[in-house]
């Protein structure tokens, strides 16, 4: 292992201290280095998802001439296909940047079963594209070998060059200004109130992450109803479309979903769809605890804006605004009177149990289940 101060300083001796992207727990020690340093030996811009990174990175070159770098997971790499290709190629703008992009999933090494596809195809996807790279190795002078051969390529060709980086790469880094909240709730505590609540009849869309490891957990230690609920342990964002579509096709059937604030800002552009349809049945929960807590607390967007006047400006019926455990449980018993679709934003203070669980079947077979429940059932 290298550590973050190291290896920026040869990024850094190189002309490259710009950073965007969507952080990824394969690096998240030098995410900490990064969010510690912003402002100061350099510049870190914290994007809504992959392709708006490229093209932050695009406007950072086009603006200085510098080559920015972009920092991913390798799930993010297959949402960035579209602006890697039609924007940076060399046979469209030629515009460089130096992709940084975890390696989860890694070909014979244990992993969540949403990383083991694009883990296996992360290589040759960038063949595909025709990005050249470089799995990085923890050794100081490969690493500047490294830099030269992308800042070469920059010269010679323009276009992506891209970094892999595998778990482990980075040492342990102590951040100095880690994030803080004070709200009443844990998501975990939150989550508990609001199922306990809910509905023989409803089901649950959680999104990927601690949020739905959390409603897994819930179900295990009551040993029921796991085929009432869908783990979207992947595609980030998309758990609120998921649910949407359930919705609409089981008016019957209240939806909830469980959204985190960095999911439903990376794919936000779902709240008008929502708000076109308008399920009456929908219910569409965030938790807010201002950071990508499964990455390893990097902040989000959403310190700087307001999800209920959103979703009310994008037609959602009602919404309110919790901070507490009498808020929510009022918040949630109302909304079982009144149609939707309805946002409830739960303020909730970061944290998490270290013991906590993955679901232990194969999705598939939460899916069957889950597919029984909506198609046998009212």
């Amino acid at each position: 292992m290298i550590s973050c101060q190291d290896f920026f300083n040869i990024l850094k001796e190189n002309g490259f201290t710009f950073f965007t992207g969507i952080p990824d727990s394969t690096f998240k020690n030098f995410m900490k280095f990064i969010m510690d340093n912003d402002g100061k030996c350099l510049q870190n811009v914290v994007a809504c998802n992959e392709c708006e990174a490229i093209a932050l990175s695009a406007g950072y070159y086009l603006a200085t001439k510098r080559i920015g770098i972009v920092y991913m997971q390798n799930s993010g790499l297959g949402k960035a296909v579209n602006p890697l290709t039609s924007l940076c190629d060399p046979e469209v703008y030629a515009i460089p940047m130096l992709l940084m992009i975890g390696w989860r999933g890694e070909p014979k090494k244990k992993d969540a079963p949403q990383h083991k596809k694009m883990g296996r195809i992360t290589l040759s996807l960038l063949d595909t594209l025709e990005i050249p790279y470089a799995v990085l190795k923890a050794d100081l002078n490969q690493i500047k070998k490294d830099v030269n051969d992308a800042i070469e390529y920059f010269n010679r060709s323009k276009g992506p060059y891209a970094f892999i980086v595998r778990k482990d790469f980075f040492r342990d880094y102590d951040m100095k200004t880690a994030l803080k909240n004070n709200y009443e709730l844990t998501r975990e505590e939150a989550i508990s109130i609001v199922m306990a609540q809910s509905g023989e009849n409803d089901v649950i869309i959680s999104t990927t992450g601690f949020t739905s490891r959390e409603v897994y957990e819930y179900r295990e230690n009551r040993k029921k109803d796991h085929f009432k609920s869908l783990y979207n342990i992947g595609s980030m964002g998309c758990a609120s479309s998921i649910a949407l579509s359930i919705a609409i096709q089981k008016p019957n059937k209240r939806t909830i979903i469980f959204d985190g604030d960095g999911a439903a800002i990376m794919q936000m552009g779902a709240f008008t769809t929502i708000g076109k349809y308008t399920p009456i049945n929908l219910v569409h929960i965030i938790f807010n605890n201002r950071i990508h807590e499964t990455t390893g607390g990097q902040p989000t967007n959403s310190e700087a804006i307001n999800f209920l006047q959103i979703a009310l400006a994008c037609n959602y019926k009602e919404g309110r605004v919790v901070n507490s455990k009498e808020e929510l449980l009022k918040a949630f018993i109302e909304s079982k009177t009144k149609e939707g679709p309805i946002i409830i934003v739960i303020n909730v203070r970061k944290g998490f149990r270290a013991n906590l669980k993955r679901p232990k079947q194969d999705p598939k077979d939460y899916k069957e289940n889950f597919i029984n429940f909506l198609t046998e059932s009212k």
